[in-house]
């Protein structure tokens, strides 16, 4: 039975033969490794979303020219369907960033319809060891963005040899500079709330949860089920449900990419309990923003719903 996505793929082929077409005939047949792409002198990089993007082009520069694929806020990457145009980018493509686990197959099958011995690939699900049912939402995960920009800025040198000091240099900046802020709140909010228990929605929130040491009583299958678009059981919503209207979670944190009935309802349990609402999205919002700037304002955001739940 063909399934929507294998729809949507059968007409990239055309595109995605012709974006190759076009790279050969501007490079000259496959990239090498130290190939730049043609006409711009840089480095040509798609990546699936544009939360891997906005880091991919921090850490490139001037020297590498980066398009996201998602970066409608409104889009939702677990079933976006690729256009011919993405065929296209990921054909011209010398470096391609996917998150894997699970989260977007459509980006593995374009890259596996259009393989080049000279692009090189970043999978951070293969990056870190995780595979389809762990939890996708890698950068979320402080650890894991760490562990992304090192490979990222690795295969730069590798693509860009001559050019090594200089990501070595952005790589620096970006981790000691523009990051310092998403640190900074980190550290604050663990070392004033440790422990705290608080609700979240789905899925994409847990590793920051966990990595904040904050106390996440909403049951994970709740959350993947939200995140996946799966029936939440009906013991997982009356547990939720509990936790809101008997105020033991202090903070209700949700995405508002995805207000289901479910989640809706428990927003208006929450309102009712006067418990402080924190909300997130799954991709970057605006679209415009760094992922610096998206994260930081999420966390100024929890930082100020766990103030006022604590008074401290």
């Amino acid at each position: 039975m063909r399934t929507a996505l294998h729809r949507a793929l059968r007409p990239l082929f055309l595109a995605l033969a012709a974006g190759a077409a076009l790279a050969a005939a501007g490079c000259g047949g496959a990239p090498t490794s130290s190939a730049r792409a043609t006409g711009r002198g840089k480095l040509d990089v798609a990546a699936a979303e544009n939360f891997w993007g906005s880091i991919a082009a921090q850490l490139g520069g001037d020297k590498v020219a980066v398009t996201s694929i998602i970066v409608n806020p409104n889009t939702d990457p677990h079933s976006y369907e690729p256009t011919a145009a993405d065929g296209v980018v990921i054909a011209r493509s010398q470096f391609a960033i996917v998150n894997g686990i699970g989260y977007d197959t459509w980006a593995s099958k374009l890259l596996a319809a259009n393989s080049s011995s000279g692009r090189l690939v970043l999978d951070v699900g293969d990056l870190l060891g995780l595979r389809t049912g762990d939890n996708p939402h890698q950068w979320y995960s402080p650890a894991s963005v760490a562990r992304v920009i090192d490979a990222i800025a690795g295969d730069y040198q590798r693509l860009d040899p001559k050019d090594s000091a200089y990501f070595d240099a952005r790589r620096n900046a970006f981790e000691t500079a523009d990051l310092a802020e998403y640190g900074r709140l980190q550290t604050e909010i663990r070392s004033r709330y440790a422990g705290l228990p608080v609700g979240y929605s789905e899925s994409v929130f847990q590793p920051l949860g966990s990595a904040l040491g904050l106390k996440l009583l909403t049951p994970y299958s709740f959350a993947k089920a939200i995140a996946e678009g799966t029936d939440v059981s009906a013991e997982d919503k009356q547990t939720v449900d509990k936790q809101a209207e008997t105020r033991a979670i202090k903070v209700w944190i949700y995405n508002r990419q995805n207000a289901t009935p479910d989640v809706q309802r428990v927003n208006q349990l929450a309102r009712a309990a006067r418990i402080p609402i924190a909300t997130i999205t799954e991709t970057l919002s605006p679209a415009s923003a760094t992922f610096e700037q998206w994260q930081d304002a999420e966390l100024r955001s929890l930082l100020s719903a766990l103030h006022e739940a604590t008074g401290r």
